[in-house]
């Protein structure tokens, strides 16, 4: 496992990246496509925000942990900007892999799991030192859990807010099945980034010596 980095004022990569998030959500906060989809899309950049600053004194995360953390909230913020359904990178998939629908949404739910496994991860192992093995378990259960959570609670925001913005906001596009199809690709994420570290934690303990 990673160690913790070095406080704030120390951490030059931690302080290029949230100089990168607040110059980022300046300019994706410039006439966005839809002003209010955009407010209720910043609800989880706050939130998330948040969450990273009151923990900060008690657990701090490794860098690349706050590098994927970094990564995901730059997708995510791409997608407030333009709404999902509207984002420019998922119309060039479409005329690429000649798709039916902008699958952006999709590709930021998968990036979910695949960028955001890690950092549970690393709280599991570090903060609470459960075994390598159950930590991986517990993580994919995390992952999936909270994806169903945020799509029940998109749900209801979109319903209490704005209904009429609703397909907006959620980027259902006409999707019936949009909520389960974007919990199992962020499933798949982080069954993945779980591989990738087994993959890296056994190099790591074969270059011991």
């Amino acid at each position: 496992m990673n160690y913790a980095p070095a406080p704030f004022r120390h951490n030059r990569p931690l302080q290029g990246m949230v100089a990168w998030l607040l110059c980022y959500w300046l300019l994706t906060a410039i006439a966005p496509l839809n002003r209010f989809d955009w407010m209720l899309e910043n609800i989880l950049v706050g939130v998330y925000g948040m969450l990273l600053l009151l923990s900060y004194r008690r657990f701090r995360f490794s860098n690349p942990s706050y590098g994927l953390f970094t990564l995901f909230m730059t997708l995510h913020l791409t997608g407030a900007h333009y709404t999902y359904a509207e984002t420019p990178l998922g119309y060039w998939l479409m005329e690429w892999f000649t798709l039916e629908r902008n699958h952006y949404d999709r590709l930021v739910h998968f990036a979910y799991g695949l960028l955001l496994a890690y950092p549970f991860y690393e709280v599991l192992r570090r903060k609470l030192a459960i075994r390598a093995g159950w930590a991986r378990f517990l993580t994919i259960n995390l992952i999936l859990a909270f994806s169903g959570f945020f799509e029940v609670l998109e749900a209801i925001i979109a319903e209490l807010v704005s209904p009429e913005l609703g397909d907006a906001y959620l980027g259902t596009q006409g999707d019936v099945w949009d909520a389960q199809k974007d919990m199992g690709l962020a499933l798949l994420g982080s069954l993945i980034a779980m591989g990738l570290t087994i993959w890296h934690e056994s190099r790591r303990a074969a270059e011991r010596p």
